[in-house]
C-alpha cells in the first residue's frame, strides 16, 4: 500500500531535477498514465514549487464520437482540484494511412502551441517503461537493429524551442495504476490501446500473451544499452565535426580531406550522415550503408556524387558538401515558423502585408544569376560557391531580391536562419551533442537550456 511519504518520494524521483521557472503543461488524457503524471506532478510542485504555473492541456484527436465528452471529463477533473486546463482539438481532414504518426505529431504541435502562448519551455507526458518495451519491440521487429532500439528520449526538442520531457519512463503502469486505486481515482479506457489494427496494440496483444515480464525487461535493458551507445557515438560525431568541418560561404560546407580516413570510421560515417541530411535538408539521416561505401570511396579517389539531395564533391582541396539543384521550393509567401526546403527556419517579426510592394515579398532560391553577383572567397573554387548560394534562400519582391543566403530581411520582419534539418522538429536528448556541432557550424540558434537543474546548455549534456 501507498502511504504519503512513498508517494512524496515518488513524486520527488520523477521530478526533482526537472526546472519549472517557467512552468509545465501537463499533456493529459484522462487515461490512467497520463492520470497519474498529472496527479503526482501537482503533489511535487505543491510541495517544492508553489509558485510554479501548471497547465494541463487535453487534446481531442476527434477520432471517436466519445472523445470530446471524454475531455469535458478532464476539464471536470481538473476543476476539482484547482488545476489550469485547456482542450485542444485537432481540426481538418484526417489521413487515410499512417493516422497514429499524424495524430501524434499534431497533438505534440498543439501541445507546443499551448505552452508557447503561456510562455512555458517545458512539456510533460505520461509515456511509461511499459511503452518503452513496446516501442523498442516495435523496432525489433522492424529489423532495426540501430539507433532507433534506443527507444523514446527521456527528453525531446520540439520545434528548438519547447522541451517535452516523459518522467514516467522508469515507472511501470502497474504502479501508476496501484498508485490511482489507493487514491480511489479512476481513468477513462481508450478503445483505440486494443484495436489490433494498430501496431502498439498488437505488440501490446501479444506482450499479454506470455512471458511480459521477461521480453519487457529484455527489452528496457536493451533500450539502455542502445540510449549509451547512441550518446556515445554522437559525442564521438560531434569531435569530429568540430575538428574537420568548417562552411565557406552559406550553403556550402567543407570537410577536411583527412576526415575520409580517420580512425574512428564509426563515429565518421554518422557523423557524415548528419551532415547530408542537415545540407540537403532531410528529415532523416542519410543510409548508413551508402554513406559507408561513399566514405571509402572518399579514401581512395576525387569524387562527384550525390546522396541525400547533397552533392559531394571530393577535390585536391576538400569534401564540399552543398545542395543540388533539383527540386527546390516554388517561390511562396513567408509563413511564420516555417521549415523552407527543411533547411532554413522562417521567422515572421511583425505583420506583413503582401502588397505593400508590387509583387509582395516571396522566399525563393537566389538562382544562378544572382549568385554569380558574389564575391569570390578565398581558396574556394569559384563555380562551388556559386552553385552552394545559387540554392540558398532569398527574399524577394516584385522581382527585386532584398536579402539572400540564409541572412535576415534588414528593415522586412522576416528572418532566414539555417536548421539542422534532421533535428529541426524533433531532437531527442540522445542528440543533443552532434545537433549542438552542426548548429554552431551551419549559424543555426544554439540550443535552449535542456530541462534538467544543474546543466547549462551546453554540449556536454545528454540525459539518457
Amino acid at each position: 500500500m501507498l502511504t504519503p511519504d512513498t508517494k512524496a518520494n515518488l513524486s520527488d524521483r520523477l521530478f526533482f531535477d526537472l526546472d519549472f521557472s517557467t512552468g509545465a503543461v501537463a499533456a493529459v488524457s484522462g487515461g490512467s498514465d497520463s492520470t497519474a503524471l498529472l496527479l503526482l506532478l501537482k503533489d511535487h510542485i505543491d510541495r517544492t514549487e508553489p509558485a510554479a504555473r501548471l497547465l494541463a492541456v487535453t487534446v481531442d484527436h476527434g477520432l471517436r464520437p466519445d472523445s470530446a465528452d471524454e475531455a469535458r471529463l478532464v476539464a471536470h477533473f481538473c476543476a476539482q482540484r484547482g488545476i489550469a486546463h485547456r482542450i485542444l482539438a485537432w481540426h481538418g481532414d484526417k489521413p487515410a494511412t499512417g493516422l497514429p504518426a499524424a495524430a501524434r505529431e499534431a497533438r505534440y504541435r498543439l501541445l507546443a502551441e499551448a505552452a508557447d502562448a503561456e510562455g512555458i519551455k517545458l512539456i510533460l507526458t505520461g509515456h511509461t517503461a511499459d511503452d518503452q518495451a513496446e516501442t523498442v519491440l516495435m523496432r525489433q521487429a522492424r529489423d532495426d537493429e540501430g539507433r532507433g532500439l534506443a527507444g523514446m528520449a527521456p527528453a525531446t526538442l520540439h520545434d528548438w524551442r519547447t522541451w517535452i520531457v516523459r518522467p514516467l519512463l522508469v515507472t511501470r503502469r502497474a504502479a501508476l495504476r496501484d498508485m490511482l486505486r489507493h487514491r480511489d481515482i479512476g481513468w477513462i479506457e481508450d478503445p483505440t490501446n486494443v484495436d489490433v489494427r494498430f501496431e502498439r496494440p498488437r505488440m501490446r496483444a501479444a506482450l499479454a500473451q506470455g512471458e511480459s515480464e521477461r521480453r519487457t525487461a529484455e527489452a528496457l535493458a536493451r533500450s539502455a544499452q542502445a540510449a549509451r551507445e547512441r550518446h556515445d557515438i554522437g559525442r564521438r560525431a560531434a569531435m569530429l565535426i568540430d575538428a574537420f568541418a568548417s562552411r565557406p560561404v552559406p550553403g556550402l560546407i567543407r570537410l577536411d580531406c583527412d576526415f575520409a580516413g580517420h580512425g574512428d570510421g564509426q563515429a565518421a560515417i554518422y557523423a557524415l550522415r548528419i551532415l547530408l541530411a542537415t545540407v540537403g535538408g532531410m528529415s532523416f539521416l542519410a543510409d548508413e550503408a551508402r554513406c559507408a561505401a561513399l566514405l571509402a570511396r572518399l579514401r581512395s579517389a576525387p569524387l562527384c556524387a550525390t546522396l541525400s539531395r547533397t552533392v559531394v564533391d571530393a577535390r585536391r582541396s576538400g569534401i564540399f558538401l552543398r545542395r543540388e539543384n533539383r527540386n527546390l521550393p516554388d517561390p511562396a509567401p513567408p509563413v511564420d515558423n516555417q521549415l523552407w526546403d527543411n533547411r532554413r527556419r522562417v521567422t515572421l517579426g511583425g505583420r506583413i502585408t503582401l502588397k505593400d510592394r508590387s509583387g509582395g515579398l516571396v522566399i525563393a532560391p537566389l538562382g544562378a544569376a544572382a549568385a554569380g553577383r558574389a564575391p569570390p572567397i578565398e581558396e574556394i573554387p569559384p563555380s562551388l560557391s556559386r552553385a552552394a548560394l545559387a540554392a540558398e534562400p532569398s527574399l524577394w519582391s516584385g522581382g527585386e531580391q532584398l536579402d539572400f543566403a540564409g541572412g535576415n530581411a534588414g528593415r522586412q520582419p522576416v528572418s532566414i536562419v539555417p536548421a539542422v534539418a534532421p533535428f529541426a522538429r524533433f531532437l531527442p536528448s540522445f542528440d543533443v551533442e552532434p545537433a549542438a556541432a552542426v548548429a554552431a557550424l551551419v549559424g543555426a540558434p544554439p540550443l535552449p537550456a535542456p530541462p534538467f537543474r544543474g546543466q547549462d546548455g551546453g554540449r556536454g549534456w545528454a540525459k539518457a
